[in-house]
C-alpha cells in the first residue's frame, strides 16, 4: 500500500512542470518607445512584442491600430509612423482564431520622459493611451485643485478664522495671513519634493490642536498674550504644519511625471487664490455683522469661537486615537 501511495506521489511530481507550461500565467508584452522627433510632426515608434509560449503558432496575436499609424515589420519589432501622436489613440490586441484568456502587459515609454504601463485582463483587449501632458493643462488641473482643497478643507479654514479673530487690524491681518502662506508654501515645496518628510497622522492631530490652542486664546481675550500680541509668529509656526497637510493631499492625488516644478507651483497657488476667497468673505461678513446684525458682534464671535474650539477638540482626539 504505502509503495502505492509512492509511486503515485512521483508520478504526479513528474507531472507538475506539465502542468504548469500548460497553464502558462505569463502575459502578452508589448513594448512601444517613441523614437521619432515630435518637433517635426513625424511620429514614429518602435513596438516590440514578446509572445508567451502558452499561445499557439497558429494564433500569434496582432496588433489594432489606429488609422492615423503605419506599421512596418522587421523581425522581432514592429516600426510605427503616425501622422497624430500615439498618445491619445486606442490600440487594440487581436487573435486570427480565438482568444487564448491570458493578460496583455503594455509599457509606453515616450520622448518627454513620460511612461505609462497597463495590464490588460483576459477580457480586454483595447487601451486608449493617456494624453501626454502639457504645461497648459497642469495650469488649469492644479490651480483649481489648489482652490477646491482648501475651500474644503475645514481644519485650515477653521484655523484662517481664529487668526482673522485674532488679529484685529486689516494691517495685522494681512501681516498674520502672510506668515501662514510663506510658512505652509516652504513646507509644502520640501515636502514634495522630498527633502523632508513627516507622518501625515501625527501631522493631521497638530493642525487639528493649532486651532484648538487658537480658539482657546481667543476666547480667553487675554491681549498680553503671545498670540495676541504676536500673531504672525503663530501663523508661521503653525502654517509650517498645515504646509505638510497640504503636502499630504498632492501626494495623494499625483504629480505629473514632467511637469512637477509647474503642476507645484500652481497647485499652491489654487490654495492662495481659495483662501484669499475665504478671507475677503469672512471680513466682509464680519463688517455687514458689526453694522447690520441685531445680535451683538461679540456674541456672534463667542458664538464662532466656542464652535471652532469644541470641533477642533473632537478632531484632536479623534485624529490621536488613530495613531
Amino acid at each position: 500500500m504505502l509503495r502505492n501511495i509512492s509511486k503515485l506521489l512521483l508520478t504526479l511530481i513528474l507531472l507538475i512542470p506539465g502542468l504548469l507550461y500548460a497553464h502558462d500565467a505569463r502575459p502578452l508584452s508589448l513594448q512601444i518607445r517613441e523614437v521619432g522627433d515630435p518637433v517635426s510632426q513625424q511620429y514614429r515608434y518602435t513596438l516590440r512584442m514578446q509572445i508567451p509560449p502558452s499561445i499557439e503558432m497558429d494564433n500569434k496575436p496582432f496588433l489594432v491600430l489606429p488609422e492615423v499609424c503605419q506599421q512596418e515589420r522587421f523581425g522581432l519589432i514592429i516600426q510605427l509612423s503616425c501622422s497624430a501622436p500615439l498618445t491619445g489613440q486606442t490600440i487594440g490586441i487581436g487573435y486570427p482564431k480565438f482568444n487564448p484568456s491570458i493578460t496583455t502587459l503594455i509599457r509606453v515609454n515616450l520622448h518627454s520622459g513620460e511612461t505609462y504601463q497597463t495590464l490588460l485582463s483576459p477580457s480586454e483587449s483595447s487601451w486608449k493611451l493617456p494624453t501626454a501632458e502639457n504645461a497648459a493643462a497642469i495650469i488649469s488641473e492644479y490651480t483649481t485643485l489648489g482652490i477646491r482643497h482648501i475651500l474644503a478643507g475645514w481644519d485650515h479654514l477653521l484655523f484662517l478664522l481664529c487668526l482673522l479673530m485674532i488679529s484685529g487690524t486689516l494691517k495685522r491681518t494681512l501681516i498674520t495671513v502672510s506668515g501662514f502662506t510663506l510658512a505652509h508654501s516652504l513646507t509644502l515645496i520640501l515636502t514634495t519634493l522630498k527633502v523632508i518628510s513627516l507622518p501625515v497622522a501625527p501631522v493631521e492631530a497638530v493642525i487639528a490642536l493649532s486651532i484648538l490652542f487658537l480658539a482657546t486664546e481667543v476666547a480667553r481675550g487675554e491681549k498680553k498674550s503671545l498670540a495676541w500680541r504676536y500673531p504672525v509668529a503663530v501663523s508661521t509656526a503653525f502654517g509650517l504644519i498645515h504646509g505638510f497637510g497640504f503636502a499630504s493631499v498632492l501626494k495623494e492625488i499625483g504629480l505629473p511625471q514632467t511637469e512637477l516644478t509647474t503642476a507645484l507651483l500652481f497647485f499652491n497657488i489654487g490654495v492662495e487664490i481659495g483662501q484669499v476667497i475665504f478671507v475677503l468673505t469672512v471680513i466682509s461678513l464680519f463688517a455687514l455683522l458689526r453694522s447690520r446684525s441685531f445680535i451683538p458682534f461679540a456674541r456672534v464671535q463667542q458664538l464662532l469661537i466656542y464652535g471652532c474650539g469644541s470641533l477642533a477638540a473632537f478632531w484632536t482626539l479623534q485624529r490621536i486615537t488613530s495613531f
